[in-house]
């Protein structure tokens, strides 16, 4: 076998923007176009970026950089990241630094995030790289101790990249956010999609929500948003595998209630305790599942069958039908983890999905069978005080 090959870094949209402004300035201070461009890091590290193009517009200068996300299935690799910047004498002394979003940057329309409303969704990190780009380009410039400087950063497919991320359910609306905390995108980053499920935690509690909905993807998500159709989109919030983080992540912004909303597959690794639910080996959910099994069946057939299965699937339909108590085991365990990493001032409910959207066990009262065609609807434990 052939070994693996070492994933690339890359690095962030607030690196390019920041390299983008200080090619920019250096092309409106010294009139010559830089190659290449050193950024310092928040960690203070030093990284080369290359100037895709540099142009000058009047008293304006413009750069762009071509984003590099290296091995990271990031939907702005490749996408191109400018700055336009212009600059006045400031009367009153010292150096003024003004950040503005332009064509393809996206506002911030909700609270809950690290800018605030009405602002351009560049986040603080990014912002102190720009101005730390900006400020080392005017000291190597004598006499500029006195100017205020206009950073403009543009994204020009900026617009179409947003329908690709949650920023509308964020808040985010007319493009892009300008993000990074380290400077270097990692290959497969767990930090950006925590950071993701954060934001969107943050953003649902900043509107006066008190309960959350939690699924692990758009499948999942669809057929909570079913069973709650009359509750507020940001009520939902999609986690992928990120279990004990965000349970422990909207108990900690004062959520007062967390459902889980999962397929069956998932509340199985989820009831074992596993943090990070595609870390489980499907080995050891099998036997911890016969175990279970055994325990509220007295059934060792039916253990030595879902001990021999490869999937969770399987295993439903071996206890669908005649043995729904194997899936309520799976259920109460697995709210069990979650009220622990929630702790005691969060309560937690749940929901387990067969694959096809069948509600197979709640943690409330199930009134009517629930279907995803909509022929009927199910009505389970309020979210709230009212009757639905």
């Amino acid at each position: 076998m052939k070994p693996k090959r070492k994933l690339k870094s890359g690095f962030t949209t607030g690196t390019a923007a920041a390299a983008s402004a200080k090619a920019a300035l250096m092309l409106l201070m010294g009139g010559k176009a830089p190659d290449v461009v050193q950024i310092r890091l928040p960690a203070d590290d030093k990284l080369k970026v290359s100037i895709h193009g540099c142009w000058l517009i009047g008293k304006k200068a413009e750069c762009t950089v071509i984003k590099d996300a290296g091995d990271d299935p990031d939907v702005t690799h490749r996408a191109l990241i400018g700055a336009r910047v212009w600059m006045t004498d400031n009367v009153q002394g010292g150096t003024v630094i003004s950040i503005q979003g332009g064509e393809g940057v996206g506002v911030v329309t909700k609270p809950g995030l690290e800018v605030n409303m009405g602002e351009p969704a560049i986040n603080p990190v990014p912002r102190r790289m720009i101005q730390a780009a900006v400020r080392e380009v005017l000291e190597s410039f004598p006499g500029s101790e006195s100017k205020h400087v206009f950073v403009e950063i543009f994204v020009p497919e900026g617009v179409e990249l947003a329908k690709k991320t949650m920023n509308a359910r964020l808040g985010i609306v007319g493009g892009i956010s300008i993000l990074g905390t380290t400077g270097i995108v990692h290959p497969l980053s767990h930090e950006a999609y925590k950071a993701t499920i954060r934001s969107a935690l943050s953003v649902s509690r900043a509107t006066g929500l008190t309960k959350i909905i939690l699924t692990t993807g758009r499948r999942s998500e669809r057929f909570a948003q079913m069973l709650w159709h009359g509750h507020h989109r940001g009520a939902f919030v999609q986690i992928g595998d990120y279990f004990k983080f965000s349970v422990e992540c909207a108990a900690k912004l004062g959520f007062e209630k967390i459902v889980l909303a999962v397929f069956f597959g998932k509340a199985v690794k989820m009831a074992q305790g596993v943090h990070y639910t595609h870390a489980a080996r499907a080995q050891m959910s099998m036997e911890r599942l016969a175990e279970w099994a055994l325990e509220v069946t007295n059934e060792s057939g039916l253990a030595r069958q879902i001990k021999g299965s490869n999937t969770a699937q399987e295993v439903l339909g071996l206890v669908r039908n005649d043995y729904p108590a194997v899936v309520s085991a799976v259920g109460e365990r697995m709210l069990g983890h979650a009220q622990d990493f929630a702790g005691v001032d969060c309560k937690v409910g749940g929901v387990i999905f067969d694959y096809d959207g069948a509600v197979l066990w709640s943690s409330g009262r199930v009134v009517e069978s629930f279907r995803p065609s909509g022929i009927t609807h199910l009505t389970i434990f309020p979210l709230d005080n009212s009757t639905t």
